[in-house]
Order: structure tokens, then C-alpha cells, then sequence
């Protein structure tokens, strides 16, 4: 989703009958306000999120909006589908309407799922260069040997990207489970990391991505995200 900036006159002419050039009289005569404040300038940037208010009428008053969700099997991380349900089904927020998907899972792996209405938070969240981690619950049809530790620490070739993974970390469990941390979120990267060694992915849960966990939260359920976890998003980072 794209966030959209633009400059207060623009703003005013585009949801008003007042014209751009009508807008620095307005400004002059203290009759717009920008998050409470007077306004000051016509090139002032109105973000989807700066709250508009023109002659006591409130033109915009969109909230930002962060929400955590723990996404059941069978559940498609998509806005619409005419077949499945959706992660929006599940979402109950008078905004949900308004909300993409940062990070999507596959119809059968579950876990940690975020949505927002912020375009430039979920662009950041999903650089490659912010390296947050990825944690997964894994499944096999195979039992684990050590080997696979140190080929996901060394990364593995995909032929198809023509690329080497970037170093991930595994903590076997017992002979079938295992713990995989990712910073990357390739194509179904983590059932072809396995089939590497030809071995198949039984169930996939995605546990946490950076501090945020599921943690507390039944499948289906979902939370907003706290002003402590907003604030700490990219403290784990690694570049």
C-alpha cells in the first residue's frame, strides 16, 4: 500500500470547493489546522495521517493502525479470496477495510501475520537491509542431523533467484522439530531450504519477526500492537 504526502494546498483544493490559490488567505485568516496546530504554509505535507480541520470542519482524521494477528491453517494472508477465508475475516477493527498484509504466510502455515494501514511502516519493515528475524516452528517428514545446521549457517544456493541465502540459524528440537531463524522472506524459503535435504515440511509456524510474538494469543486471535513494541520494532535489527 502507497502512502500519500501531499503539499496543504493541494490537500484543501482536492477536498474542498477552495482553490490552491485560495489556500494562503485561509492560512492568513488561522482557519486551518494541522493536528491541532495553525497552519503556516501552503507547502506544508499533509501524510495520510495528519489530522485536517478547515473552518471547524475536520476534513481528515485517519488513525495509523498496527495489528498483530495469529493466522490459523487454512486461513489465505490476502484481503480477498472467493474461496477461503481471509485474514481480514478474522480482523475486527472498524478499519480493517483499510489494511494490507506485511509478510504473508502460506494457506497452510500459521503464526504471526501483521497488518497496518501505514504504507512507509511496512515498506521498512520489509526492507532486506532492516534483517529483521524471522522465527519458525518447524515439522519434518525426516529426521534432523546436525548437517543441517551448519549448511543453513552457510546459506544455500537457489537456483532460480541465482542467489545464496543470507546465514540462518537452526536449534533442533528433537528428532523431527526444529527452531529456524531467517532474516529473508523468499519464495516459500524455508520448505526449499529443507528440501535441500529433501526433506519434507510437515507444518510451518511462524513464532515471532523481531520482538513481536504470538505469545498469549490463540490461532485466530489477533491485538494492536503497544506503543512499547512500535517503539522497539527495529531494536533488533542488524544493519
Amino acid at each position: 500500500m502507497k502512502s500519500t504526502t501531499h503539499r496543504l494546498d493541494r490537500f484543501i483544493s482536492k477536498n474542498t470547493a477552495f482553490s490552491q490559490a485560495d489556500v494562503r488567505l485561509l492560512i492568513a485568516q488561522q482557519r486551518i489546522f494541522l493536528d491541532g496546530m495553525l497552519a503556516t504554509s501552503i507547502q506544508q505535507p499533509v501524510t495520510q495521517f495528519v489530522q485536517v480541520v478547515l473552518d471547524g470542519k475536520c476534513l481528515q482524521a485517519n488513525q495509523p493502525v498496527y495489528i498483530l494477528l495469529n493466522k490459523p491453517k487454512g486461513v489465505v494472508s490476502a484481503t480477498k479470496d472467493l474461496e477461503h477465508s481471509t485474514v481480514l475475516d478474522l480482523i475486527h477493527h472498524p478499519q480493517k477495510n483499510a489494511l494490507h498484509i506485511v509478510g504473508r504466510l502460506d494457506l497452510n502455515t500459521t503464526g504471526l501475520v501483521l497488518l497496518t494501514n501505514d504504507g512507509a511502516w511496512s515498506r521498512q519493515i520489509s526492507l532486506p537491509e532492516t534483517k529483521l528475524p524471522k522465527v519458525y516452528e518447524v515439522t519434518l517428514e525426516q529426521p534432523l542431523t546436525d548437517e543441517y545446521i551448519a549448511v543453513f549457517k552457510q546459506g544455500i544456493y537457489f537456483g532460480y533467484e541465482n542467489l545464496t541465502t543470507q546465514p540462518a540459524y537452526l536449534e533442533i528440537l528433537s528428532d523431527y522439530t526444529a527452531k529456524l531463524s531467517i532474516v529473508e522472506g523468499k519464495y516459500h524459503q524455508v520448505k526449499r531450504m529443507f528440501g535441500f535435504f529433501q526433506n519434507k515440511v510437515l507444518a510451518l509456524h511462524r513464532t515471532s519477526v523481531g520482538p513481536l510474538s504470538v505469545a498469549g494469543l490463540e490461532l485466530g486471535q489477533s491485538r494492536l500492537l503497544t506503543t512499547e513494541e512500535l517503539a522497539t520494532i527495529f531494536s533488533s535489527t542488524k544493519g
